[in-house]
């Protein structure tokens, strides 16, 4: 198989598995927050399989994907806000999942510490996105005598949390025990 149509097979396969995970929920909020079981992990892995530029663009299509799956309308009064929930909930939000490798290089050797590391920061760039959707937007939700903010925070960090600690122990048990550089190069008749 050559090396892009075997880039571009696994980079499918990556996005199916986790549009799949995505729909195993956890932990459910209203307005569309879950914990899943490492949604995430594939597209991190296709980040560290193939770099920053092909995670990038492989979590960007993940970012369509999702927002096919479960768009919640926001409470908006303006195309602007709209079009900033659309890139802050989503696009930008999982579109970051892609950095993993970029951030994972400098563990250089240690490569079960530098990918949960990865792991973990790209899915608190994720959450960074939604905590400003949350303020900005999603804020009208909080509780009466509650700050935007303080709900946000709560809100969004609840489902993150869950999601870095799943999501960075699946992705360190497989760097571990998985040789990917191996099923990249690997000829299948």
């Amino acid at each position: 198989m050559k090396p892009q149509l075997r880039k571009l097979t696994h980079c499918g396969l990556m996005l199916a598995l986790a549009f799949v995970l995505s729909m195993f929920k956890v932990f459910s909020l209203y307005n569309g927050g879950s914990i899943t079981i490492a949604s995430m992990a594939p597209i991190i892995i296709i980040s560290f399989m193939y770099g920053t530029k092909t995670g990038v663009f492989t979590a960007f299509v993940y970012s369509l994907l999702q927002m096919v799956q479960g768009f919640y309308p926001p409470p908006v009064q303006t195309i602007w806000n709209f079009i900033l929930v659309i890139l802050l909930d989503y696009v930008v939000a999982f579109t970051v999942l892609g950095l993993a490798d970029l951030i994972k290089k400098p563990f250089g050797e240690k490569k079960v510490l530098g990918s949960v590391v990865a792991a973990v920061a790209v899915i608190f760039g994720r959450f960074f996105c939604h905590f400003l959707s949350g303020i900005i937007i999603w804020g009208t939700y909080a509780p009466e005598g509650m700050s935007a903010t303080v709900y946000s925070l709560l809100y969004n960090g609840s489902i993150m949390i869950g999601e870095m600690i799943t999501t960075g122990v699946v992705v360190g048990l497989l760097v571990r025990f998985v040789d990917f550089d191996k099923i990249k190069k690997q000829n299948v008749a």
